[in-house]
């Protein structure tokens, strides 16, 4: 069943028995990801560098009903190969399988000129909004093979559809999320369960739009939960079949 803008009434529990991975969900867009989709009955991995954050949301979870969360503390910017791998065995020991990865974490970075831009945050910024997706989705593609209905989904933002001046790493990061979705979808469209898609809520009331627009007014922006219907939809047995798209919020309207 879905609601009026098209997206799934997560109160049917689309999501049952699927075990999903959320990227930064210990706050904004993460945590109402991650919340939702428990009520839409998820196993979430809840993946972040804040424990206290994850905790919060861990609790959340348990005082609604849903099924049991898993906490998995990473700093995406300093893990290495390894890190990786060993998150992918413990999940293959304690789950067997991966139905869901949710790319959602993600560094601003300064919002300067090219000719100025500081070498170090580019770097940072590149590792945590770029390399480190890809090493995430590497290490679990064996674990999203074994589901029989995987979905990945890369958050992704207007900027890295279109360049714009001075958004330096942030908007070149965005922009290869958006290559690394189509060749991963290209890649995996045939004789794989997995689809490939990415998505742009828009401007939401979190704090890395808050640092890139000091002035503006947030509460002319919508809360995170409001934007996440279309998530549930990609990961949900309702998209089956839709790989390599870019999904812009407008298109739940």
């Amino acid at each position: 069943m879905t609601t009026a803008n098209g997206t799934p009434d997560p109160t049917t529990q689309p999501l049952r028995d699927r075990v999903i991975l959320v990227t930064g969900a210990g706050d904004g867009i993460g945590r109402a990801t991650a919340l939702a989709c428990a009520r839409a009955g998820a196993t979430l991995v809840l993946l972040g560098k804040t424990i206290p954050k994850l905790e919060a949301v861990y609790d959340e979870i348990e005082s609604c009903g849903a099924p049991q969360p898993a906490i998995y503390p990473m700093n995406l910017e300093g893990a290495s190969v390894r890190d990786h791998e060993d998150l992918a065995a413990t999940l293959e020991r304690e789950f067997g399988r991966l139905d869901g990865l949710v790319h959602n974490a993600a560094m601003l970075g300064p919002l300067s000129p090219i000719a100025h831009y500081d070498v170090e945050s580019w770097f940072r910024v590149l590792q945590v909004n770029l390399n480190a997706p890809f090493l995430l989705t590497r290490a679990l593609l064996g674990l999203l093979n074994a589901s029989q209905d995987a979905s990945v989904v890369f958050l992704s933002d207007r900027v890295g559809r279109r360049g714009r001046a001075y958004w330096g790493a942030y908007g070149v990061s965005k922009a290869g999320i958006e290559a690394l979705m189509q060749i991963l979808a290209d890649e995996l469209e045939e004789n794989t369960p997995i689809r490939v898609n990415s998505y742009a809520p828009g401007a939401v009331r979190t704090g890395l739009r808050r640092n890139a627009y000091p002035a503006e007014d947030p509460d002319r922006n919508p809360e995170p939960e409001a934007v996440v219907g279309p998530l549930l939809y990609l990961l949900g047995p309702e998209s089956r079949g839709i790989t390599g798209r870019q999904f812009d919020i407008s298109d739940f309207d």
